[in-house]
């Protein structure tokens, strides 16, 4: 048995019940086997891999809170401190109530490569709880928020571990968490990501991840000869990562046509209004059902059906797995020359071999979202300055990381005999940087 197929049923083995994880371990590794077996002597004499998908920290603990009728709930929270490398461990915290650990532990692992592949000296960490602040008041969420950073708040550091915002964490729950920890620390640092402006966040991060899913697919068409100019595309999600995509895609000339939340989606042919997207989910925080009422014209349907429309570049932006085989056949039908991944992993295995065998360009969420991380890295830098960048500033150091980011992947790929494969490309690329410095470091 190879050496990478030995740590695959390892895995397995020591992470029952945790399919997720599984399924990024496989598919990290799987794509790694050139390097892993012309390396395999060394790699399985210093249990190179063994050490790489174990965590070198998962911490677990109760978040007691009461809600506004003085009844107490608890919540579990999590945070996985995955690989250490090449800097401090960096990535969210989601509160959804899908969170486990085995969750937590896929978004880690892929956040170790994701990181490595924006060339900034960040390490790969995850964390949140199964707390839904979906129908919470301000204060319930506050009472959460303050519960949770009062554990939290003895493992991180601007220095050690750096959170920051992902799915149910918005801009309000940063502050919240980022005032406990002030509060219990005494520290007023860059410990936290994603703050607002006038406590030490960055402008652009709102906007980066979305815009950097565009700049890396804008990147890609042109070394194809093409262009986004007159591409419709299909997004899917309402939150943070298609609303900043559907408006970096329309100012770069094309039009996008759907978006979606966990009831429906919305078809608009004359292209998504983003500033009605915006007042409907940032503003008033409601269903997607409230989009007809300002473009008459758009259609309204319940369940899933983004990937049933016809269009050129399919974005998938919501959650994981939610992209699966006969999506993409019907993208595939529909004459789709590219998807890019907004969202962590939102694409099935057997959906990716499928678009990738039909000659459709795909970017992997790792190297095609890394642009919220990567101006999270920017917001830690300025903190440590204790400077604040221009909007513009950050935005044209977002588009070179991202820029870049689809070069070093697209020559990984070729250095290793797989031209045009850009999932092997960046978890070779990002797995390249972080061994390199693992090995410099000793077995720790």
């Amino acid at each position: 048995m190879s050496y990478v197929d030995e740590v695959l049923e390892r895995v397995i083995r020591e992470n029952p019940n945790e399919p997720e994880f599984h399924q990024a371990v496989k598919e990290v590794l799987d794509s790694l086997r050139p390097v892993v077996d012309a390396n395999e002597e060394q790699f399985r004499r210093d249990a190179l891999l063994e050490r790489l998908t174990n965590p070198e920290r998962q911490i677990k603990f109760r978040v007691p809170w009461v809600d506004d009728k003085g009844q107490a709930h608890v919540n579990t929270g999590y945070r996985v401190q995955f690989n250490s490398a090449i800097g401090p461990y960096k990535g969210g915290l989601r509160l959804h109530p899908s969170v486990n650990l085995g969750i937590i532990k896929f978004l880690g692992f892929e956040q170790i490569f994701k990181n490595s592949l924006t060339g900034l000296p960040i390490g790969g960490g995850k964390g949140g709880s199964d707390f839904d602040p979906k129908g919470k008041s301000d204060r319930e969420i506050m009472a959460f928020c303050q519960s949770f950073m009062t554990e939290l708040c003895k493992y991180i550091g601007a220095d050690t571990d750096v959170p920051a915002g992902d799915i149910g964490t918005g801009a309000r729950e940063i502050g919240y968490m980022y005032g406990q920890y002030k509060r219990i620390r005494g520290l007023f640092e860059g410990v936290l990501t994603g703050k607002g402006l006038s406590y030490g966040g960055s402008l652009a991060r709102t906007e980066a991840t979305g815009y950097g899913v565009l700049y890396i697919t804008e990147e890609m068409l042109k070394c194809k000869g093409d262009t986004l100019e007159g591409k419709t595309v299909a997004v899917s999600g309402a939150g943070n990562v298609a609303i900043y995509a559907i408006q970096k895609a329309t100012q770069l000339g094309a039009k996008v046509v759907t978006c979606s939340d966990s009831t429906g989606w919305v078809y608009d042919p004359d292209g998504i209004d983003v500033a009605a997207l915006k007042e409907i989910k940032e503003v008033k925080r409601q269903r997607l059902t409230e989009y007809k009422t300002y473009r008459p014209n758009s259609e309204y349907h319940e369940g899933k059906g983004v990937w049933s429309v016809k269009v050129d570049i399919a974005l998938p932006c919501a959650t994981q797995n939610e992209l699966c085989l006969e999506d993409a056949k019907m993208l595939v039908s529909n004459g789709v020359i590219a998807v890019s991944e907004g969202a962590n992993m939102p694409t099935t295995p057997d959906a990716i071999e499928y678009l990738q065998k039909s000659g459709v360009y795909f970017l992997p969420g790792k190297a095609a979202n890394a642009g919220g991380v990567a101006t999270s890295a920017l917001e830690m830098s300025q903190n440590s300055e204790r400077l604040q960048w221009t909007f513009e500033e950050v935005d044209s150091k977002l588009k070179t990381i991202m820029v870049n980011v689809f070069h070093n992947i697209d020559d990984a790929a070729k250095k290793y005999g797989m031209e045009g494969n850009y999932v092997a490309g960046a978890n070779i690329a990002g797995f390249e940087k972080v061994v390199n410095a693992m090995n410099a470091q000793g077995i720790v």
